[in-house]
């Protein structure tokens, strides 16, 4: 496994962060001595991150949160965000889009307009208005990364999947852009296939899967944090999680 780089004084915005692989993203940024600006509706899960993080910090000394109740479907809020941090910190350097739905795994004549409408709200378009708000930030950062889940689904977009393949294939379309728009500076932008993991998302997808063979949210959240270093030189690229390697884009054949 990639070591985990030293975040100490860097300012990490992770969003989905109340549970899963954000969570622990969040958790071990942290550790690693980030101030993590934590986003998620949920906030029975903030405040869970936030002991955690306060916990490894008086043993540490290390890491520190702000949490942010934020519904990712309030546009608005997003840019608020923005302004926050730049008034506070004057930048970022970490942006780890997380947060996404799954919707429903259904033909896709029989998927609802609200449904599909909410699927590309929140893993779509909120995801660009998150890389509107922060990209001048992280232009301000001497190191400023960008880490932008997806999922295998944006490639395979197997039957009954379209929402949800739809909207990661949009995702790592939008990533693909803003890296290409970037290549020169010191942003560097990757996308991520975090492979399946024991979170509520997999398992509302497989009901059936045991999730005892899949790895845990903790150890997929080790394997990106690399991908935040100040060190990394890659971008514009697909990170596969489980098997810890990059993979690049060709077009279709």
């Amino acid at each position: 496994m990639i070591p985990t780089p030293d975040l100490t004084d860097r300012v990490a915005l992770v969003t989905g962060a109340s549970r899963g692989i954000g969570y622990h993203i969040a958790k071990q940024m942290a550790a690693a001595g980030a101030h993590v600006v934590a986003v998620a509706r949920t906030v029975g899960g903030l405040e869970e991150l936030d002991d955690e993080i306060k916990a490894e910090n008086a043993r540490t000394g290390k890491g520190e949160a702000t949490l942010v109740p934020l519904d990712l479907t309030d546009m608005a809020g997003i840019d608020r965000l923005g302004g926050a941090i730049h008034e506070r910190w004057k930048k970022l350097d970490i942006l780890v889009a997380n947060a996404g739905i799954l919707g429903v795994i259904a033909p896709i004549g029989h998927v609802e307009a609200k449904v599909f409408e909410k699927v590309m709200a929140v893993n779509v378009t909120a995801t660009w208005r998150l890389i509107r708000s922060v990209d001048p930030l992280l232009r301000l950062s001497d190191a400023g990364r960008a880490i932008i889940m997806s999922s295998g689904a944006a490639h395979s977009a197997n039957a009954f999947w379209a929402p949800y393949a739809a909207s990661k294939a949009a995702v790592e379309a939008l990533a693909r852009s803003w890296a290409d728009e970037t290549k020169n500076l010191p942003l560097r932008i990757n996308c991520v296939n975090p492979g399946g993991t024991r979170t509520a998302m997999r398992a509302q997808a497989f009901p059936g899967e045991n999730p005892e063979t899949l790895p845990t949210p903790a150890e997929i959240a080790a394997r990106i944090i690399p991908l935040a270093s100040p060190s990394l030189t890659e971008t514009g690229l697909r990170y596969e999680a489980r098997q810890e390697r990059f993979v690049t884009y060709r077009m279709p054949e």
